[in-house]
């Protein structure tokens, strides 16, 4: 008798672990939808755009993560307007490895070459070939038609060690911008003169200025 009680207590447990599970098993749960991305918040500052979603280096290079090991870079509208109407540009080959802090972007301008360094480490994969055709593209779209090449970086982790921390880009900016006026206030007034953005070439009207030197000093490569 104490078998037969303990073999229908125990067949009791098999029914009602059954029920238990074959009910969790129906039962749905509501997955909320993914949202949309938003869109990249673009902001000026002091005159000049400032595209939120990129990283930025000291130099005035910007980088952005297309897929898994993979980083596109360019030169930010600050630069492209010092740089102003720039008649070549120069660009690392396809294979090439450089080095965060490397100079490998050249820029040529009536006779006088001034330099940006990369932003990253890695090999270069691709570059612009549209730019080195048409330098305009520089400075009519920096953030888009005018980026500059393209990175595989092997060592992810290390992709943003020196650059611009993501909460001071704001500062770094208007620093820039501020220190760029304090020294040509001209400058101030060539931006204003086009409602608040820069000139399509902010060092043209400075005559005895040296163009290089003064590029050089905000590209880190003086």
């Amino acid at each position: 008798m104490t078998v037969i009680l303990v073999l229908v207590t125990f067949l009791a447990f098999i029914v009602l672990d059954y029920a238990i599970n074959r009910r969790k098993a129906v039962v749905t749960v509501p997955v909320e939808p993914q949202r949309p991305a938003t869109p990249a918040t673009v902001e000026i500052v002091d005159g000049f755009l400032l595209p939120r979603n990129l990283s930025y280096h000291p130099g005035h290079a910007w980088l952005t993560r297309e897929r898994k090991s993979v980083v596109r870079v360019g030169a930010d509208e600050f630069a492209a307007a010092l740089l102003g109407k720039i008649e070549k540009i120069e660009l690392p080959k396809p294979g090439q490895w450089v080095r965060q802090g490397q100079r490998v972007l050249g820029f040529y301008r009536h006779g006088e070459k001034t330099e940006m360094v990369s932003p990253t480490e890695g090999e270069v994969l691709d570059v612009n070939v549209e730019i080195l055709n048409n330098p305009d593209a520089l400075r009519q779209d920096p953030y888009g038609r005018g980026w500059l090449m393209t990175l595989n970086v092997p060592d992810e982790e290390n992709t943003n060690r020196n650059l611009v921390p993501k909460g001071l880009i704001r500062e770094w900016m208007k620093e820039a911008a501020e220190r760029l006026y304090a020294r040509q206030p001209v400058l101030a007034g060539a931006v204003a003169a086009d409602g608040g953005r820069p000139t399509e070439d902010l060092l043209a009207g400075l005559p005895g200025d040296n163009w290089k030197a003064m590029t050089a000093e905000y590209f880190l490569t003086a």
